[in-house]
């Protein structure tokens, strides 16, 4: 897979191109994104490109490298058959495997679904895929101790250990204790991609050691992705937390959580996309594309997310989404929010 194949993600993908560049490549990352907006994809070129031996930088057009996807290592890693690139995926018992399942029963299984949907397919694609019937796939603890084994052995071809982990958010609790001094102490040259579409499921002791690289979602199509519904919410809230008037804030965050559960979970997706196109804007010149309809705030509230706070506003906007992914009363969850949101807006 290589990054000209990936559609609307330049701004991401050049990120990520620079820090390969660099060498400076934390050892556990998430790319968080829907399948298809190519999650799973972007994390499968960006392996190759990582190996990749004759890497093609650009001087011209929007995309600044990719890999060469001639070499060895790319034509490997492309066909998902490089000997130090392991995959780990949700799995259930089949007609095939009855009982005890796991990722090494289904490896074939899970290339051929990934090179058949170009790296696009969805989780319950591959359920049918497996033909599950109703079941619901899991990463079970045996999956997670493979995985410490694997990883604790020398890199086959002497470069990079990969690892991805595809929808971690499927890991059973025992499975994910098992990993967690893996991905906090690694051995040196070994990469973890996780790859999900969510945050709010991943239990914190997960979310707190990775490096989360957020995809933009609908193809940088910002109208369709809640503005319309969420922009106006949005706005009156952001506006509350420079006043802090307390009567006037209660009663917008009983808005909020008047919501439904979904509902709340979308305007905070939302919110953490305005957030991002926000800093973008502010350190890389890139258009923010709010589209609030409210031309004032369009123009004015961008330059309010820096360096200085951008990662404080991420961390209080996941903590919410887990929150409230984990069932939390709303009102307590939004009000934490919005001290959280006020406090790192004053520091830019």
């Amino acid at each position: 897979m290589q990054f000209k194949d990936i559609v609307g993600q330049r701004d991401v993908i050049n990120r990520l191109t620079e820090i390969i560049d660099s060498g400076r490549v934390s050892h556990a990352q998430m790319v968080l994104g829907d399948e298809r907006d190519g999650s799973l994809a972007l994390a499968l070129a960006y392996l190759q490109y990582l190996c990749c031996e004759h890497r093609m930088h650009h001087a011209e057009g929007d995309l600044r490298a990719d890999s060469c996807g001639e070499c060895p290592s790319c034509k490997k890693v492309s066909q998902l058959m490089h000997p130090d690139l392991h995959l780990v995926f949700p799995n259930a018992t089949t007609e095939r495997v009855k009982s005890n399942p796991s990722c090494a029963d289904f490896e074939g299984e899970f290339r051929e679904f990934i090179l058949a949907h170009k790296g696009l397919g969805t989780l319950e694609q591959w359920y049918d895929h497996l033909g599950v019937d109703n079941k619901q796939g899991m990463i079970r603890e045996s999956d997670a101790a493979q995985i410490v084994r694997t990883l604790g052995m020398k890199a086959y071809e002497g470069g990079w250990r990969m690892l991805v982990i595809w929808r971690p958010s499927r890991m059973n609790a025992s499975a994910a204790n098992e990993l967690l001094k893996t991905l906090e102490e690694p051995m040196p040259q070994t990469l973890i991609l996780l790859v999900d579409d969510s945050l709010e499921e991943l239990l914190p002791t997960i979310r707190s050691r990775v490096q989360v690289v957020r995809m933009k979602t609908g193809n940088g199509n910002r109208k369709t992705e809640g503005s319309e519904e969420f922009a106006p919410m949005l706005v009156g809230w952001l506006r509350m937390l420079f006043k802090l008037k307390m009567k006037e804030l209660s009663a917008q965050v009983d808005k909020m959580a008047a919501m439904g559960r979904e509902q709340q979970k979308q305007f905070l997706s939302y919110t953490l996309d305005v957030m991002r196109d926000c800093f973008l804007q502010t350190t890389a010149g890139l258009p923010c594309r709010i589209e609030s309809g409210d031309e004032k705030f369009d123009a004015m509230f961008p330059n309010m997310v820096t360096v200085n706070n951008i990662d404080l506003i991420n961390d209080a906007l996941n903590d919410a989404l887990f929150a409230i992914g984990r069932n939390a009363y709303g009102k307590i969850a939004f009000m934490e929010l919005s001290f959280r949101i006020s406090k790192a807006l004053k520091k830019r």
